[in-house]
């Protein structure tokens, strides 16, 4: 049924909403979700989320990252990085540790920031499960505006 092109594809998506999908109640995940449709209810998952450019959520999501191109209603509860892509369209309040949004991306609601260790502390035990690299850009970054500001201070 499923050849190997199908396996590649979905190599780490535990879960796909597809387009054509209308999924209602609550969805919850040890692993990564994708959605392409229309879900109407909350997501939680520990791994990722992404929202495909067409999708459209009416609900709250949860997740260590989440990666946004539709449309949500509701809350964000990212322990690692929000990113918003010029697509997307989020009405809602967002809790997060790292915020993104791409020119175009259109936000209404409260940003609230999780302390650096509650997020580091999240996204150590997500990345344990599964074996996720963390990015030395953000550790590159943030030494880099560390050394500016040791250099004000001298």
């Amino acid at each position: 049924m499923f050849n190997k092109k199908d396996t590649v594809f979905r190599e780490g998506v535990d879960t796909l909403v597809g387009s054509n999908t209308v999924f209602s109640g609550n969805i919850e995940s040890d692993g990564t979700v994708r959605i392409d449709g229309k879900v109407k209810g909350d997501v939680r998952v520990e791994g990722d989320i992404y929202v495909g450019e067409k999708a459209l959520i009416t609900g709250s999501l949860a997740a260590a990252n989440v990666n946004l191109a539709g449309t949500v209603e509701g809350n964000i509860t990212a322990k690692g990085i929000l990113k918003i892509l010029s697509t997307a369209k989020l009405y809602g309040d967002i809790k997060v540790n790292s915020f993104v949004a791409d020119e175009g991306a259109l936000f209404q609601g409260k940003c609230s920031m999780m302390d650096i260790a509650e997020g580091e502390k999240a996204t150590e035990k997500s990345a344990s499960k599964k074996n996720y690299k963390k990015s030395s850009v953000l550790d590159d970054v943030f030494d880099e505006k560390e050394k500016n500001n040791n250099l004000k201070a001298d």
